[in-house]
């Protein structure tokens, strides 16, 4: 295979892991594994699901969630902050990242310090093979009951990033079913869609294969797992928590779709697994041929999208010069 060769195929491998919940470091030296296997498979790309470091906040809907001024929601959500990333904490992923040349996307409950340092986002933070953070994109919408505990994020991080012949983005969760953010990515050539998740194959069977269709892209989704057995001791109210959870909440589902939507690989459940596909460009170019969501099939003469990629802030300061 000649150098020109290597740069149409990619490997890509998708961790489909549980986090060791609500404990940062813990979950992050496990991720520190999966990518290192991922290495060893000499991927070019290795993703994680949403808001997997430290993960998903599956107590709110079992535990009262929106009960106001509860004790209870305070002093989980306290810990869930305590746990939370910023974004200096994934120094030892880009160090991996730049050591093997792979890629990682992974998605983390960030706590920003341009935001006061008090409120959570859930984010999509890529790496390059090169070791630098191509972009932290914050959920624009938490969904449902995730709104007691994350905030609304901004466009600051839809963006695209080049690896090998391909053009890589991804959405959280049910921002993929937003129209407006995949043409977002659709228009910035995106041909390699990450579609992250903290685990269902209910989100993921059907809309990862209508992503492929609409954008003639490949597209991956990568999804968490979460049982009731990975839930450590030691977090506040854990016997509450027990109580009140299934065996398996969140049973994974990670797929891979091809451009023309049919399966490279199915949705896979049950288990934790690094599941790795082959993707070759070519396959881009020819369902590219009858439609190009962005291109040759658009209408900027009629339709456009404005896209606002301002990194929200409540503060701008003006200091006296000197």
């Amino acid at each position: 295979m000649t150098a020109s060769d290597k740069d149409e195929k990619l490997i890509v491998g998708l961790a489909q892991i549980a986090p060791v919940w609500l404990n940062r470091d813990k979950t992050l030296a496990k991720v520190i594994d999966y990518v290192e296997l991922a290495a060893e498979a000499k991927c070019d790309l290795v993703a994680f699901g949403e808001g997997l470091i430290p993960g998903y906040p599956f107590w709110i809907d079992r535990t009262d969630g929106a009960k106001f001024n509860s004790p209870v929601q305070k002093e989980i959500h306290a810990h869930y902050m305590a746990n939370a990333v910023q974004i200096g904490d994934l120094e030892p992923l880009c160090r991996l990242a730049r050591k093997n040349k792979l890629a990682i996307m992974v998605g983390c409950i960030e706590r920003p310090e341009d935001r006061g340092g008090h409120s959570l986002y859930a984010s999509l933070v890529y790496i390059g093979q090169d070791g630098e953070i191509g972009s932290v994109h914050r959920k624009l919408m938490p969904t449902y009951e995730e709104r007691l505990t994350w905030s609304p994020g901004d466009g600051h991080g839809l963006r695209t990033h080049r690896l090998g012949s391909f053009t890589v983005g991804g959405l959280n969760c049910w921002e993929n079913w937003m129209p407006l953010a995949r043409a977002a990515l659709y228009g910035l050539g995106e041909d390699l869609h990450v579609a992250v998740w903290p685990g269902s194959s209910r989100n993921t069977e059907d809309l990862t294969r209508y992503i492929a269709v609409e954008s003639r892209s490949y597209v991956i989704s990568v999804s968490g797992l979460m049982r009731k057995s990975d839930i450590p001791e030691g977090i506040p109210h854990g016997d509450l928590i027990v109580k009140n959870f299934p065996d398996l909440l969140a049973n994974g589902g990670s797929c891979v779709a091809a451009p023309d939507g049919s399966w490279i690989v199915d949705p896979f459940v049950g288990e934790e697994k690094l599941i790795l596909a082959m993707l070759d460009y070519g396959r881009v170019r020819e369902e590219r041929q009858n439609f190009d969501p962005a291109g040759h099939y658009a209408r900027p003469d009629v339709l456009q999208l404005l896209v606002n990629r301002q990194r929200q802030s409540s503060i701008h300061l003006v200091d006296e010069q000197s």
